[in-house]
């Protein structure tokens, strides 16, 4: 696709050693990037990494200079090994500490429970300075933004009500458009001729999606595009390419029973 302003970009940073162990299977990237493709936000890159605070540093350095938009799940717990806030504010080079406001809205809805609101659910109210609440309407404990990072709860129910307050407020581009057309051959068959109709149609991304019902391939191809124009453009082409390859077959076929 071009690089030019109607683009927004971004990247997602998964954490936690029990994704790298299987332990928990991630729900967050795939609804993150169905959220951002709705809101013309094109999600670019994804990164897990466990709970070391270096290599936490280390990803985020590297995804918020080269993207408009970081987003991270995971981390922000009251255990031990919840370090992401304290990641993020090294990456900023500022302190983290108690959110005064934090503090009190989770004290107040703590005494609302009954439960005391002991050093471990603290922990949930410290953020990096100059950092900005995501609201939490599940449980509370707000995620937070600072720069272009949005830090927010690795539980698929809460990340998803945050980044419901989070899309909003996103800089967006121009939405994908995307068109569906059934090709009846396999992809070994139309690779050439597909990779052909794909460079001289660049400003579109055409995927190749195969199928098999048991005795024959198929093949799903989707354009994408951010323009109509340039999407019809390519259907065209695309639906071309398999008209072509329909009679080179049938051409073939008679070939070979004429033999």
């Amino acid at each position: 696709m071009p690089n030019d302003a109607s683009l927004v970009t971004a990247a997602m940073l998964a954490i936690g050693d029990e994704l790298l162990s299987g332990r928990t299977k991630d729900k967050n990237i795939g609804h993150l990037a169905e959220m951002l493709t709705l809101a013309g936000v094109d999600l670019r890159e994804v990164r897990i990494v466990g709970d070391e605070e270096d290599e936490i540093v280390a990803a985020l350095n590297a995804l918020r200079g080269r993207y408009d938009y970081v987003f991270t799940s995971g981390g922000i717990g009251p255990t031990h090994d919840d370090i992401t806030a304290d990641a993020v504010g090294k990456a900023f080079g500022v302190a983290v500490t108690h959110d005064e406001k934090a503090m009190t809205m989770m004290g107040e809805m703590y005494a609302r429970r009954g439960m005391e609101f002991n050093e471990a659910r603290r922990r949930m109210a410290r953020m990096p300075v100059g950092s900005v609440h995501i609201d939490n309407p599940v449980s509370a404990a707000p995620g937070f933004n600072i720069g272009n990072v949005y830090v927010m709860a690795g539980v698929p129910a809460i990340f998803q009500a945050m980044l419901d307050n989070v899309i909003p407020t996103l800089r967006t581009g121009a939405r994908m458009l995307s068109r569906t057309v059934r090709c009846p051959f396999g992809e070994g068959e139309i690779g050439a001729p597909l990779t052909a109709v794909q460079k001289s149609h660049p400003d579109s991304v055409i995927g190749s999606y195969p199928k098999f019902d048991g005795k024959t391939y198929s093949t799903d191809l989707v354009i994408r595009a951010r323009s109509e124009a340039v999407l019809d453009a390519a259907a065209a082409a695309v639906e071309a390419m398999i008209a072509e390859t329909a009679v080179a077959q049938a051409a073939a076929t008679g070939i070979a029973r004429a033999r």
